[in-house]
C-alpha cells in the first residue's frame, strides 16, 4: 500500500485514479476537504476495495501516526497543499500552515515510523514530495529554463510557503536519512481541476458567456504540463528515482496566457459555437495580481536522462483532451461552482475591473 496525502483534489485524484488503473497495489487517501478537495472526482473509485479514504489533516500527528502504524504503507506521496497564488495573496496563514507545517508533521511521523522498520522495509520505504516550479522565482524573456540547480527565489506567499517545504524535505534527508524524493512540476491542466485555475476558468466563463480575464497583458509564459503526463513521472520517480534527488517536471509547451485562452475560444467555437459570435470577443483585460512572475520554464532533460521520462501529450493534445472532458462533464462543473466558490471569484476579480 501506499499513503497519498491530497489525493482528493486535482493533481492527487488523477494520480489516485491512474495509479490503481494501472495496478493492484491499494491505496490510503488522506485528504482534508477543503475548498479544491472533492470527493467527486474518485467517484469511480466507490466500492473499490482498493482505495481506502480518509477525511483528515496532515498537521494532525496522532491521526498520521496511527494511520502509518494501521496501514503500513511502503511510501508517501504528498501533494496536499494549499496551491493557488491568488488565494496565498488573500489569506497566507493557510499556506505556511498546510504547506510549512504539515508538512513538517508528514516528516516527523514519517520519520519516526521509518526509523522502526527493519530490513527490506526500511531500505524499500519512500517519501515522495510534490512540489512547483514556481520556487525558483521568474525567467527574463531570453533567461535558460529552470534547473534542479536553479537557486530559490520565490516571490508569493504561495511559492515561498512551497520552497520551505522543499527545505524542509532536503533537511530531513541530509540530517536524519529519512529517504526522500522531491518533484518541482511545471503548470499542470487537465480533468477535475479546480474552477479558478486558468483553464478551467476561461471553458466555465466561456460556456456561460461571461469575461474571461486576462491579467495584464496576457504576456506571462508557463510552461504546461497534461496531469495524465505528470502523474506517469511520478510513477517513475518513486519507483527509480535516486534517493535525496530533485527532477523537475515539465511538458516543453511554454505558452503566454493570452495564446492559451485563444486556443481554448478556437477550440470551444469548433465544439459548441455560440451563436453571439466567437468566444475571442468575451477576453477582457483586467488589473494585474500583485508580484505576477513573467515567465516560467521547466528544462526537464535529468528526468528524461535518468529515468526515461518525456511528456506523451503535446499543448495541442493536451488541451483538446481537455475541452473535450469539461464539455462532457459539465454536472462535475456546476457541483463545483459552490455559493462558497462564486464568493471567492467575487472577492479576486471585482476590484481588478472585470465583472465575477
Amino acid at each position: 500500500m501506499i499513503l497519498v496525502t491530497g489525493g482528493a483534489g486535482f493533481i492527487g485524484a488523477n494520480f489516485v485514479l491512474d495509479w490503481l488503473a494501472a495496478g493492484d497495489e491499494p491505496v490510503l487517501n488522506l485528504d482534508a476537504l477543503t475548498y479544491a478537495g472533492n470527493l467527486e472526482n474518485l467517484a469511480s473509485l466507490r466500492g473499490d476495495a482498493r482505495h481506502v479514504f480518509v477525511q483528515g489533516d496532515i498537521c494532525d500527528r496522532a491521526l498520521v501516526a496511527r494511520l502509518l502504524a494501521e496501514h503500513r504503507p511502503r511510501a508517501i506521496v504528498h501533494f496536499a497543499a494549499e496551491s493557488h497564488v491568488d488565494r496565498s495573496i488573500h489569506g497566507p496563514g493557510a499556506f505556511v500552515r498546510t504547506n510549512v507545517e504539515g508538512t513538517f508533521t508528514l516528516l516527523e511521523a514519517a520519520r519516526a515510523y521509518w526509523s522502526v522498520l527493519t530490513g527490506a522495509e526500511q531500505e524499500d520505504f519512500r517519501f515522495l514530495h510534490v512540489s512547483t516550479d514556481e520556487v525558483y522565482g521568474t525567467l527574463g524573456a531570453d533567461d535558460p529554463p529552470f534547473t534542479e540547480t536553479t537557486p530559490y527565489a520565490p516571490n508569493s506567499p504561495y511559492s515561498a510557503s512551497k520552497a520551505a517545504s522543499d527545505h524542509l524535505v532536503r533537511a530531513w534527508h541530509h540530517t536524519y536519512g529519512l529517504p526522500v524524493l522531491t518533484t518541482n512540476c511545471s503548470n499542470n491542466y487537465g480533468p477535475y481541476q479546480f474552477p479558478e485555475k486558468l483553464i478551467p476558468l476561461v471553458i466555465a466563463n466561456a460556456l456561460a458567456g461571461k469575461p474571461l480575464p486576462i491579467y495584464g497583458d496576457g504576456l506571462n509564459v508557463r510552461d504546461w504540463l497534461y496531469v495524465g503526463d505528470h502523474c506517469a513521472a511520478i510513477r517513475e520517480v518513486l519507483a527509480r528515482g535516486r534517493l535525496g534527488e530533485t527532477y523537475n517536471v515539465g511538458g516543453w509547451n511554454e505558452m503566454p496566457n493570452l495564446e492559451i485562452v485563444r486556443t481554448i475560444c478556437a477550440l470551444l467555437d469548433e465544439a459548441r459555437p455560440d451563436p453571439a459570435g466567437p468566444y475571442e470577443r468575451l477576453i477582457t483585460y483586467v488589473t494585474d495580481r500583485p508580484g505576477h512572475d513573467r515567465r516560467y520554464a521547466i528544462d526537464a532533460r535529468k528526468i528524461e536522462r535518468e529515468l526515461g521520462w518525456r511528456p506523451a501529450e503535446t499543448f495541442a493534445t493536451g488541451i483538446r483532451r481537455t475541452v473535450a472532458w469539461y464539455l462532457a462533464n459539465q454536472d462535475w462543473v456546476a457541483h463545483v461552482h459552490s455559493g462558497a466558490y462564486r464568493e471567492w471569484i467575487t472577492a479576486n476579480y471585482a476590484g481588478r475591473g472585470a465583472p465575477a
